[in-house]
């Protein structure tokens, strides 16, 4: 039986969204529901052994499956999103962007002192997400437990700015 392989389910779209960038496109990874359930197992057995309360997850493509892994650790699931669309008081963590700023939030609520956190997101680039994700989970009190991705861009070193996390990835490119 021939093992199904993640990567065959990532599409290259040159040129998106501007010239000269090579887009990693996750949607028919998502279209098929034995890839999803794969990648869902393997992003598991990357926290495997690890206590997590929380699974916390960045807009959008990362809700896809952050929700997916809290449902089958059967623990909390929390979104930070952008600015403006959480309905509660929030906190806002803002972060560096190749040309200007953005911010990301959370809100205030949910993440309680002492909670064990996994925080996923779909790519990791540049790493300024990921690592105002982990200031907005510390900030409330949580420990990152790890940071999983199911893409690394290694060219882009984000990974540099999560040197105090764990980070684990399923594909690199």
């Amino acid at each position: 039986m021939c093992m199904l392989k993640i990567e065959d389910y990532i599409r290259d779209i040159p040129d998106f969204p501007k010239p000269g960038i090579l887009f990693r496109d996750i949607t028919p990874l998502l279209e098929s529901s034995e890839a999803t359930e794969t990648c869902v197992q393997q992003l598991l057995a990357m926290i495997e052994g690890q206590k997590i309360d929380k699974v916390v997850a960045i807009e959008s493509r990362g809700f896809f499956f952050g929700i997916l892994l809290a449902q089958a650790l059967k623990v909390g699931f929390v979104p930070i999103r952008k600015p403006g669309k959480l309905p509660y008081k929030s906190f806002k963590e803002p972060y560096n962007l190749e040309y200007g700023m953005d911010a990301l939030e959370i809100h205030e609520d949910a993440i309680t002192e002492g909670e064990r956190v996994l925080v996923h997101d779909d790519v990791l680039a540049t790493g300024g997400t990921a690592r105002a994700a982990c200031n907005l989970v510390e900030k409330l009190g949580g420990k990152v437990v790890q940071c999983n991705f199911l893409i690394e861009l290694k060219s882009l070193k984000g990974i540099q700015k999560l040197k105090n996390q764990e980070v684990r990835t399923l594909l690199k490119y």
